[in-house]
């Protein structure tokens, strides 16, 4: 079988096709970008007779099409901006597909999947992704569900990437009608910093102030739970607490909204602007802390007994003892990873169901974090009666 990486250039999508060179037995592997230059230096970086990279611009409708139809899966790992065009493609083209953002645009494209008896994933890397997997296993245990609350730590830089400045910008947007909770049978709309919560991540993370994010997870998990009676849903998170002292002072000022300003003749808008400074400097591309953390509390009823489970992860850590894993990699590394584990239990037919599948539904959570702790990212989980 043969995978293509879109976006493979990519601080993230390059581990993806980092773990398909070691774990899986695709024939050909291809890594797909605008950028030529980063594009040619991953495929020498992963130095696999398997590798190539194909210079590919989603504009070009026609061509990407036909390109795509020579792949059994496209892995996308573009921007938000450009997920539904890049899940619109892959569905014309009759492949597989599965993106790390999964903001809602690709299930458009459910019944050209269907059609052609393919399956597309929106949203799997570590959230959405991994935590879709850890509630489904919480919750499936449970006879009835009262509350699902998932968190998550992301300790990187505030704008390593374009892609990245973009999340950042989208998911602090006030006027984001995607950022809800799910409450008493509807999604409810929330301002950001809504609803701060004090979350103990393991070390070397400790507690954190998380609030309401824009995250499918939200959504996906109360299709998935409504059988079981599901009341509240809440999906926070958090970045390094300097990143969010940044946000909060942009959210406070207005900066947020995006206004357009005049600058010497020429108009911008203003958080565009801010977005391109953090990519340039210095301050925007480290950190002190490096990595990724997961939390997913689920309450419900077991035999008639009200119980709490709780689950997180591990990952190697972020200082260099461990290689390929220090610094901003110990952060990359656990959002690609799970892209990649979902194309290879794809390609083993361990997928369930065709058409734009929420997570839940696509695979056996068991599954999936055999494949994560092969690669030496744990899942952990404790059990409570309350």
């Amino acid at each position: 079988m043969k995978v293509f990486c879109l976006g493979g250039a990519g601080k993230i999508c390059r581990e993806t096709a980092h773990d398909l060179v070691q774990w899986s037995d695709f024939e050909q592997i291809t890594i797909g970008d605008r950028d030529v230059a980063a594009g040619q230096e991953v495929t020498a970086w992963l130095n696999d007779p398997r590798v190539n990279f194909v210079d590919v611009d989603l504009n070009d409708r026609d061509a990407t099409i036909a390109l795509f139809r020579e792949y059994d899966i496209v892995l996308d790992g573009t921007a938000i901006s450009m997920n539904g065009r890049a899940a619109g493609l892959i569905a014309a083209a009759g492949a597989h597909g599965v993106n790390l953002n999964g903001f809602g645009d690709e299930y458009a494209w459910d019944e050209e999947f269907k059609a052609h008896a393919k399956t597309f994933v929106p949203g799997f890397g570590m959230t959405p992704g991994i935590t879709n997997m850890m509630a489904r296993f919480a919750a499936d245990a449970m006879d009835t569900v009262d509350s699902v609350r998932v968190s998550h730590g992301a300790f990187r830089p505030v704008a390593f990437s374009n892609a990245i400045a973009e999340t950042t910008i989208y998911e602090y947007d006030p006027a984001l009608p995607g950022r809800v909770v799910f409450e008493d049978g509807v999604l409810k709309q929330v301002l950001p910093f809504a609803r701060p919560l004090e979350v103990e991540l393991p070390e070397p993370y400790g507690k954190t102030i998380q609030y309401i994010i824009p995250h499918p997870e939200t959504v996906t998990l109360s299709q998935y739970l409504r059988e079981k009676g599901v009341k509240l849903i809440e999906v926070r998170g958090t970045w390094p607490e300097r990143n969010m002292q940044l946000i909060r002072a942009l959210y406070d000022w207005g900066f947020l909204r995006n206004d357009c300003v005049r600058v010497g003749g020429v108009e911008l808008g203003i958080m565009d602007a801010v977005a391109q400074y953090l990519v340039q400097s210095p301050e925007g591309q480290s950190t002190e802390l490096y990595g990724y953390s997961l939390h997913v509390k689920v309450i419900g009823h077991r035999s008639r007994q009200r119980t709490c489970h709780t689950l997180w992860h591990t990952h190697p850590p972020s200082d260099g003892s461990v290689p390929g894993w220090g610094k901003l990699r110990a952060y990359t590394r656990c959002v690609g990873i799970p892209m990649a584990i979902a194309a290879q239990l794809i390609a083993r037919g361990e997928v369930h169901g065709t058409g734009a599948i929420i997570p839940e539904r696509a695979f056996d959570p068991g599954h999936v974090f055999a494949e994560l702790e092969k690669r030496g990212i744990i899942i952990h989980e404790r059990f409570e009666t309350l």
